[in-house]
């Protein structure tokens, strides 16, 4: 290409990329608020700036292609940014959590060592905070219920009381989850929540000192009628055991039925909800994990069961997720329970937790997909009850439960028709 065509090609492209910018402010600034401002740009844009030969030596030889634009962003941040010195490390978290965000999986994330440290002590049953079970499936972060002798229940948060603010952060189209966390914090702290209360004019505001808070995540007690009725919250480190001594009591008192409340039941490890099913059916499939290289895990149910003769009903709802699931499915599919309250979350995904190096956290991602034992996928479907019944606020706020009063009766329904055969 002789000399003359060259410059009048590199002459065109200009005037096409100077018109484009033009017109990309124009349109951009009738889009634009009135009052908002375009960012001011260099008038030169600079060459891509040089890696390091120690950058370069340390990235696989495979992977220096690819990451050669990382390498680029990381030196501009640190040559040019105006504010310097720029946080390293919290420049390599950001990197990690964006690459978790960009799989697209709700249930795959960076898990910060604050975050990473919580989540473990919430499945230890033992954690620091305000002591009361929330709904996270809300648009902001509800109170289920305040426990017994809790920081929460002293100062007088109620069941139905909605978190708009903590301490003076709008809590506006935050994920109810993440408020949660931001609930939690070291025991001897403040924390300052404003709630929306449903009868009163305006928000109230509570300011709670935070607790260690030791948890049971399985309990369980006699009813009316002779029914046992047994509550697991999470599947954590001491659930097994937990609902080992109170499936003991219980049947040491001779009930006639059984009711296993699942509901507002997050999940935890898919071990421990094997160990769970197998209290209440004595052999078969407790599920099928599948994996996206074909290969797939079968969980068998461990023999020694306390409770696989007895009649039951299991208690769900919209707050019924991943491990309770695969318990609610089980039971459902050898027809060993009945399922009564309305649809359960669909989360039908395992999760790994990965430390990663020098207490930095941990990645969590999604490694496999869990069938029940018809092979059924609950994931972004939920388990349909066998019974639908639903809970209303009014309910809630009138201490009502009519989801457990359909189990009762269901349950009384199932004893009277086997009494008769």
């Amino acid at each position: 290409m002789n000399k003359t065509v060259k410059t009048i090609l590199i002459i065109i492209v200009m005037l096409v990329l100077v018109s484009g910018s033009f017109a990309g402010g124009f349109l951009t600034g009738h889009l634009l608020p009135v009052g908002r401002q375009l960012p001011i740009l260099k008038d030169v844009v600079p060459a891509p700036p040089t890696i390091s030969s120690e950058q370069q030596d340390t990235t696989p030889q495979d992977l220096q292609a690819l990451f050669k634009p990382f390498w680029e962003a990381w030196n501009i941040v640190h040559d040019e940014y105006v504010d310097q010195p720029v946080d390293d490390l919290k420049l390599m978290q950001g990197a990690i959590k964006g690459m978790i965000e960009a799989l697209g999986d709700k249930h795959s994330s960076y898990m910060d060592p604050q975050t990473f440290k919580t989540a473990n002590e919430e499945l230890s049953g033992e954690y620091d905070g305000i002591g009361a079970f929330v709904d996270t499936t809300t648009d902001y972060l509800t109170i289920i219920s305040p426990m017994p002798n809790s920081p929460a229940e002293k100062v007088g948060l109620l069941t139905g009381d909605k978190i708009i603010k903590i301490d003076g952060e709008d809590m506006t189209g935050l994920d109810a989850e993440l408020a949660r966390r931001k609930v939690l914090g070291p025991a001897g702290t403040t924390v300052t929540l404003t709630v929306v209360r449903e009868g009163e004019s305006e928000p109230l505001e509570f300011v709670i000192i935070r607790e260690h808070i030791v948890v049971k995540s399985a309990t369980g007690k006699m009813l009316d009628n002779g029914i046992a009725y047994v509550q697991i919250t999470t599947f954590g480190d001491k659930t097994t055991n937990e609902l080992k001594n109170a499936l003991e009591e219980l049947m040491a008192q001779n009930p006639k039925g059984l009711i296993l409340d699942l509901r507002n039941n997050g999940g935890g490890y898919l071990q421990t909800s094997v160990e769970v099913t197998s209290q209440f059916v004595d052999e078969g499939v407790v599920l099928y994990e599948q994996f996206g290289n074909g290969k797939r895990n079968t969980y068998e149910v461990i023999p020694g069961g306390k409770a696989t003769k007895i009649p039951m009903v299991v208690l769900i709802n919209e707050g019924t997720a991943s491990a309770s699931e695969i318990v609610s499915g089980a039971l459902q599919d050898y027809g060993r329970a009945k399922l009564v309250g309305i649809k359960s979350y669909g989360k039908g995904t395992v999760q790994d937790w990965a430390p990663l190096s020098d207490n930095q956290g941990a990645v969590r991602v999604t490694i496999a997909k869990w069938l029940t034992p018809k092979e059924r996928t609950i994931h972004e479907k939920g388990l349909t009850p066998d019974i639908i019944i639903e809970t209303t606020q009014e309910d809630i706020k009138a201490k009502k439960d009519p989801q457990l009063d359909k189990a009762v009766e269901v349950l009384l329904q199932m004893l009277a028709v086997s009494a008769s055969n």
